[in-house]
């Protein structure tokens, strides 16, 4: 039997299924439990509908009532707004009233966030679902059987907005990505054909329920196999083995550094004792991936790709360190001012890139602009994305002869020392191969001359603490280190800047400058040798490299 076309007749599909389809801190639902709590809150959404955009805003932790809803939107043809509950104050308010929510779904931690807050939505539309748990249709009906659930399904247009789905923000103001009925079940389709996911697998479900990672590769592989969700109020890196044993879990969709803080948990030698089968997700290291295949006996799968669509560049094996792997047609390096693609990355015998310029360009797909459905009410943004008939990632990277990718950073992550320009991204896989360093952040802040200084944040191994001296002849064996890599400074933070999915933000870095208590070391003149500074001597130094000083 063919697939449906919406995610709504996917979810439709699980209405007569009894089956396992929900785990959720010691309760089970089955799959036909899970649809007919969806479909009454659909009823209730629908009771309530007035003009104007049909945009339901989701503001809750990763519980049964997110999902419920989550579902329930889709079969009734609204479009879900998943809230950032780690959004506060001004900017809270701007998610929901710009992305036109008609009716918001809290708790009572979520309202404590609305209160004051001046909301497009009244009140008396805020559902709280700690207090109106809908248990019959608003007129009264028993919920919707399976065929009625399956014939509202029907009416849905696959073009109709499913979800807004925020960006992450780490390089400005979130973006509502608008994902349709048809591309959400596109992406279930393919993630269950590439993963081999079937009904047997138990999908363990940590993720916020507010991203994209959770929806695409979490819930929607989930719904359209059948496949039990195993969902977790909030990620715990201690609690992680303990649910996928006691839950038969196989799959698990991560994004950002959870696989890095499970693998700061004590190793027990029988790690690898569990049902996980695969860990799929994106911006894992090459040492995370390598150990925590190792570690818990499963496959990594680590792949690039976007919230909007269009592009994806997957690992493979026998790929060189650090690299993505390689990209699916359609997609190259482009000179965002020729239009040009770039030509490969060519090295040293040290493995140091000597090119970095003209190699370096945007990650761009000159086929698969469709894919990409655009965000919500902001053409500027669009603009930004399709230019030429072409995708533009925002993202940066390089390739070598062989056709393996780099990544480079983010648009905005060029610096500019001396002349040369090259990007952040290579020089913090060079600095997390320390021993000591357990995550890093490179940017640029102004050279009081010209151009630009490196500036390095870096977060150590759990009771670790940096030795400068051993710092500078670490960097003094990297053969690869690029003549204009070496940071002037070095910022060691008790904890680096993130989005709620782990991303490290460097905004705020970028904004602190060398203004900051936390232990700073700068590196004086060419020697690649660090000392501790106070504060004031940070500002010295930046005076005497603009009186001349060595660089």
């Amino acid at each position: 039997m063919a697939d449906p076309e919406t995610f709504a007749g996917m979810v439709a599909a699980r209405a007569a299924d009894d089956r396992p389809g929900l785990r959720f801190e010691g309760r089970a639902w089955t799959w036909r439990e899970v649809i007919e709590e969806a479909a009454r809150r659909a009823d209730l959404a629908t009771s309530l509908r007035r003009a104007g955009p049909w945009h339901i805003g989701v503001l809750l932790d990763n519980t049964p009532e997110n999902l419920f809803w989550i579902l329930g939107s889709a079969v009734s043809g609204a479009t879900v707004v998943g809230i950032n509950p780690t959004r506060r104050g001004s900017e809270l308010a701007r998610d929901i009233n710009f992305t036109d929510c008609q009716l918001l779904v809290t708790d009572a931690a979520g309202a404590e966030l609305l209160d004051g807050l001046e909301l497009d939505c009244p009140p008396e539309r805020i559902i709280r679902v700690d207090r109106q748990r809908p248990t019959v249709s608003a007129d009264g009906r028993p919920a919707q059987t399976p065929d009625a659930i399956a014939a509202g399904a029907d009416r849905v247009d696959p073009a109709t907005i499913l979800t807004l789905v925020f960006t992450s923000g780490t390089t400005g103001g979130p973006k509502a990505v608008i994902c349709s009925q048809r591309r959400m079940a596109e992406i279930a389709a393919g993630q269950r054909d590439r993963r081999g996911l079937t009904a047997s697998d138990v999908f363990y479900l940590a993720m916020p329920l507010f991203h994209s990672n959770a929806l695409m590769a979490g819930i929607a592989p989930a719904v359209l196999t059948g496949g039990c969700l195993v969902l977790r109020r909030k990620f715990s890196a201690s609690g992680f083995l303990p649910d996928v044993r006691a839950n038969g879990v196989t799959f698990f969709n991560y994004v950002g550094k959870p696989l890095h803080y499970i693998l700061s948990t004590p190793e027990l030698p029988d790690d690898a004792d569990n049902p996980l089968r695969i860990a799929f997700g994106n911006e894992a290291t090459d040492h995370d991936i390598a150990e925590f295949a190792r570690r818990f006996g499963c496959q990594v799968l680590d792949s690039y790709g976007t919230s909007e669509g269009g592009m994806r560049i997957n690992r493979v094996p026998d790929a060189p360190p650090g690299s993505l792997g390689v990209a699916d047609e359609g997609t190259v390096v482009m000179n965002p001012q020729t239009l040009i693609e770039c030509p490969a990355a060519r090295f040293d015998t040290d493995g140091r890139i000597l090119n970095a310029e003209e190699a370096t360009g945007e990650i761009v797909n000159l086929i698969n602009a469709r894919q990409f459905e655009g965000y919500y009410r902001n053409p500027q943004a669009d603009a930004q994305r399709i230019r030429n008939g072409w995708f533009w990632s925002g993202d940066l990277a390089y390739r070598d002869l062989d056709g393996y990718w780099f990544f480079a950073g983010r648009t905005d992550d060029w610096l500019r020392v001396d002349g040369e320009n090259f990007a952040a991204a290579p020089i913090e896989r060079l600095l997390l191969r320390h021993p000591v360093v357990s995550l890093v952040a490179v940017y640029a802040i102004p050279d009081p001359v010209v151009g630009d200084q490196v500036m390095a944040a870096v977060e150590l191994v759990p009771g670790a603490t940096l030795d400068a001296d051993g710092f500078g002849d670490f960097l003094s064996a990297q053969t690869d280190l690029g003549t204009k890599w070496a940071p002037r400074y070095l910022r060691v933070v008790a904890a680096l800047p993130r989005t709620p999915t782990n991303k490290v933000v460097k905004r705020p870095l970028r904004a602190d400058g060398i203004d900051t208590d936390d232990p700073l070391y700068i590196r004086d003149g060419n020697e690649l040798r660090y000392r501790l500074a106070a504060p004031a001597t940070a500002g010295e130094a930046m005076a005497d490299d603009a009186t001349g000083g060595s660089r």
